[in-house]
Parts: structure tokens; sequence; C-alpha cells
């Protein structure tokens, strides 16, 4: 089992939003390196922390499963949808996604500023600066680590 990290603001989809629809698509991904994690790293029954990002306290909001291997990403292929790309084909898609599913919401918030300041975390690509990423993963020490802080 590998672990992972996936940032989404609250405010566009939360832990609560995935609470109530028990599961998801992470849609709308649009880095490769990410893309390739959810391509080539994630595998069903991988455990992920959900991460709000851009909100007032930014942190580890509760946990999510994998639950598919990685698909087309619908959404490159909608002229509608913000995530559109006309560079991308059905016969040759750029953009993947999988499916999780909701485990657990924390009890509180594990803040970034929090997870700054323990040294056990260090190495934590989360941690690096000017790390953007919205999909990256987490080595099973930190894993264990973070979850004794909940």
């Amino acid at each position: 089992m590998n672990y992972w990290l996936m940032k989404s603001e609250p405010g566009a989809f939360s832990i609560e939003d995935l609470k109530r629809n028990q599961r998801e698509p992470w849609d709308g991904v649009r880095n490769y390196q990410a893309r390739n994690f959810m391509r080539d790293g994630m595998r069903p029954g991988d455990k992920v922390f959900f991460y709000h990002s851009n909100c007032a306290v930014p942190g580890i909001v509760g946990i999510a499963e994998v639950v598919t291997d990685a698909y087309p990403d619908p959404s490159q292929f909608d002229p509608k949808s913000k995530y559109f790309d006309s560079d991308s084909s059905r016969d040759k898609p750029r953009w993947m996604l999988v499916d999780v599913k909701f485990v657990k919401k924390f009890k509180r918030t594990i803040s970034l500023d929090e997870l700054k300041g323990h040294d056990a975390l260090a190495g934590m690509p989360l941690l690096r600066k000017g790390n953007r990423l919205s999909v990256m993963p987490v080595d099973a020490a930190h894993w264990k680590y973070i979850l004794g802080l909940e």
C-alpha cells in the first residue's frame, strides 16, 4: 500500500463534500507530476490524507482511500468545463484521475504550521519550500507520525 496527500480548496470540494457523497472522481488535476503520481503510482486501497488548501487554516482534515486505477479525466474533453484541454484527445488523453472514497474526518485540522513544527516530518514533500503540487506521496513513517497527531 502507498500513502498520498491530495489538496483541495474547501470552497470547491471539501472533506464534508466527500463525506456526504462517499465517493468522488478526483478531477481537474492539470499538473504533469501530480498526474503521473495518480497514473503511475496510485492503486486501489492506497490511503490519502485529505488536505484543505488556500483557506484560513490550511491542513490535513481527514482520510480518503483510492478506489480505482487511474482513468481519463472526462472534464478534459468537455468544452464547457473549466478543465477543458483542446490539445487532449480521447485516443491520447493527457489528464487522468482516480476515484476516492471517504474514510474519516479528523476531529481537528492538523495545520500546515503544526506540521512544520515537527522535526520528524522533515523531508516531507508538502513541507518543502515552493511545493505547490495538489497530489504527492507520503512515506509510511510520516503517515504513521501524522496519524499520531490527530
